[in-house]
């Protein structure tokens, strides 16, 4: 059984197509400037070099076509023909109240996701316009949505309710929604094995840093409170978005700028964080680089950033009360030492010490580190993500009908004896350049010696 998953952005699709009964991903890769011209894919098949095709992909349906293709071609493909899939998870951002657990794709679903574009529009319509594509080009499969939003369903009214007129959630559906669900799922799941406990049992902060930005309290096992709201706008200092900022500010420079509410929009997701504070740097690498020439812009960026992740998780510490881990995941959490060292400053006296020599050995996404230091009451892990892995089992799972909501249904990677043999390779490989990262990769209780 192969499963391909997508993943559509605006001007992209990423893709893998994993065999489920051995467990291994057979291919993997993206289709970049979709729509907007000098569409390319870049292939790769597990083992070997990465291959780029340059094809124009005026929309999403031909950039799809190009992927089932590239995955069925006699020289670098990995299966012999389309019919091999035997299933489709497509990545949805936003699904809204309606969603607690990902979905199979039937009429009603994409018709409620199309009402759900206004609160996410700058990704429910590419997801949506993937969906139409891939049903186009695969008629004949199942095609499920895994949805970002479904794991913050478990958020108490007091945690997603805004103090607005409570009329707005009513008629509008206000409330905060929180994203990167299937991200901070699959950390949770994992930092439990690592604690040696059942994936009910863990308090956890768990922190997502990308170009987007997110922070997870997970009280028993299931999100509490998180720092994206309504849309992934709010909350911590991003890429390119401002986060948390008094919203004042924005009516006072539309009115002395004569800006539109499109236009303010633009500006707060697309011009601000770190890109906003630099004038010209998004990638945390060039931020540190000029940081480190002494350029004080960047060197600002920085600690924003990290005073606002901290600030953050020592809130949510405050509102778990008892906290088992804080976990770090996604790009600049796996690879970022100075964030991770920069957001933990001054957090002893909540029992949280760090290993400043580990947490500059771990970065690596090929195995999971753990960075505690020397009497620390809480556990610091770095736990690389698996978005498509959730992706893909949530599919299976659906296509065998044996699916629920995460608190009732067991993944393959809750098991203690689980392995990513993928990474596992890497890893090895990884080891004989930066031996070091041996000793600080993280055991699982009766398991690992």
């Amino acid at each position: 059984m192969d499963i391909l998953t997508l993943n559509c952005g605006s001007s992209s699709v990423k893709y893998q197509l994993y065999r489920w009964k051995e467990k291994k991903i057979l291919a993997r890769g993206i289709v970049e400037r979709v729509t907007i011209g000098g569409s390319f894919i870049v292939h790769e098949v597990m083992g070997n070099d990465k291959i780029k095709v340059e094809r124009n992909c005026p929309s999403h349906k031909e950039a799809i076509q190009l992927i089932m293709e590239t995955l069925t071609n006699k020289e670098y493909g990995v299966i012999k023909d389309i019919k091999d899939v035997s299933a489709v998870g497509h990545r949805v951002v936003h699904g809204g109240e309606k969603f607690n657990k990902s979905v199979i794709i039937n009429d009603e679903a994409l018709k409620t996701f199309e009402e759900l574009s206004d609160l996410a529009p700058l990704h429910n319509p590419p997801n949506i316009m993937g969906i139409r594509a891939a049903k186009e080009v695969l008629p004949d499969v199942p095609h499920m949505a895994i949805m970002d939003t479904a794991w913050h369903q478990t958020m108490p009214e007091y945690a997603y309710l805004y103090a607005l007129p409570y009329e707005w959630y009513e008629k509008f559906h206000i409330r905060r929604y929180g994203f990167h669900g299937t991200s901070l799922l699959y950390v949770a799941k994992r930092a439990a094995v690592l604690l040696g406990k059942k994936s009910l049992e863990v308090n956890v902060v768990a922190a997502h840093i990308g170009n987007g930005v997110s922070f997870n309290a997970i009280k028993n096992g299931i999100s509490v409170d998180t720092s994206m709201g309504f849309t992934p706008l709010e909350g911590a200092v991003m890429g390119t978005r401002a986060g948390d900022h008094d919203p004042a500010i924005d009516l006072y420079i539309m009115d002395k700028l004569g800006y539109s509410t499109k236009e303010m929009n633009n500006i707060l997701n697309k011009k601000s964080g770190i890109l906003g504070i630099t004038g010209q740097y998004t990638d945390r690498r060039d931020v540190e680089m000029a940081a480190q020439r002494g350029d004080a812009r960047a060197q600002l960026a920085i600690k924003i950033e990290t005073y606002r992740g901290r600030k953050y998780i020592s809130s949510y510490m405050g509102a778990l009360g008892k906290v088992d881990a804080i976990v770090f995941t996604a790009g600049v959490g796996e690879m970022g030492p100075v964030q991770r060292e920069k957001m933990l400053q001054g957090l002893e006296g909540f029992g949280v010490v760090l290993d400043k020599t580990k947490n500059n050995l771990s970065r690596t996404r090929n195995a999971e580190t753990d960075i505690t230091g020397e009497g620390s009451r809480v556990k610091v892990f770095v736990i690389p993500t698996d978005e498509e892995l959730v992706m893909t089992e949530d599919t299976v799972a659906l296509l065998e009908g044996k699916y629920d909501v995460h608190t009732n249904f067991k993944y393959s990677f809750e098991d203690p004896l689980y392995r990513n043999l993928l990474r596992e390779e890497a890893f090895k490989k990884e080891v004989e350049k930066k031996p070091g990262l041996r000793e600080i990769r993280a055991k699982v209780p009766g398991i690992d010696n």
